[in-house]
């Protein structure tokens, strides 16, 4: 049986830590690295890092704060924020990432995905989509939730996957911040779409929707929280004891 696993997320504004709701209201939580630190030593599996305004400040994500966050922890890291070209992935790598995360950089240029994969691997490039629903419609947001593409997300998600993408974070605007369990009508539309490891990211408030989104979806390979994880309302070890003992294959 697969491992589930439990990612925290550090959403990087101006280098440091902000969380708000459906992508606005960002307040100030802490430093990346005490964060990352914390979450390295106390069993999440892994650690996403995201620049949240690189891209639509149209510029670079910050490498001193990452290169000092990927020094201090000793699990996998996932970074995303301002990738643009081949040149953002090798620069983001050299800091210490584990896999590059691509989002409005890849709706620019859906040639990216493609490019990455073929010299970095699939493991290595994951396609981050940011999805709220529009007349009914699943569709992608970039700029970190600011601007409507008119993508239908579904559709984006298929052609990222079969141009390399090896891994998908599904943010879920809709839910995201709320705290009223995962967006499983989207999450379940998207894993019958593509076989690759799906992320489910946004609207986890407590234990219970964890526990929700794995039953309800074993397709699911992970859940990733924020806040939650942040103020210390769910603590990781607490959560994966629970799962593991509802019978949701944990890592320990």
């Amino acid at each position: 049986m697969i491992t589930k696993r439990i990612i925290p997320c550090l959403d990087v504004r101006n280098g440091r830590v902000v969380k708000g709701t459906n992508f606005t209201g960002l307040a100030d939580v802490s430093s990346p690295v005490e964060l990352g630190r914390y979450y390295s030593e106390n069993d999440a599996d892994e650690l996403v890092f995201y620049d949240i305004t690189a891209s639509s400040d149209g510029r670079r994500l910050f490498a001193d704060v990452l290169r000092r966050v990927a020094e201090t922890i000793f699990i996998p890291l996932t970074v995303g924020g301002g990738i643009n070209t081949l040149d953002d992935f090798d620069r983001v790598l050299k800091c210490g990432a584990d896999k590059v995360s691509v989002n409005s950089g890849a709706i620019r240029d859906p040639s990216l995905i493609g490019a990455a994969a073929k010299k970095y691997g699939d493991q290595c490039v994951v396609l981050s989509v940011d999805i709220k629903r529009v007349d009914g419609r699943f569709t992608v947001f970039a700029k970190g939730g600011r601007e409507n593409t008119g993508l239908d997300a579904l559709d984006w998600i298929r052609r990222g996957v079969q141009a390399g993408a090896g891994e998908l974070v599904i943010n879920s605007i809709d839910t995201d911040g709320v705290k009223g369990g995962f967006d499983l009508e989207l999450l379940d539309a998207v894993c019958q779409t593509v076989s690759v490891p799906v992320i489910a990211s946004g609207g986890a408030g407590c234990i219970e929707d964890f526990l929700t989104l794995f039953r309800t979806l074993p397709k699911v390979d992970a859940g990733l929280a924020a806040s939650i994880f942040h103020f210390g309302e769910v603590s990781i070890k607490d959560l994966k004891q629970t799962l593991l003992a509802e019978g949701i294959n944990m890592r320990l």
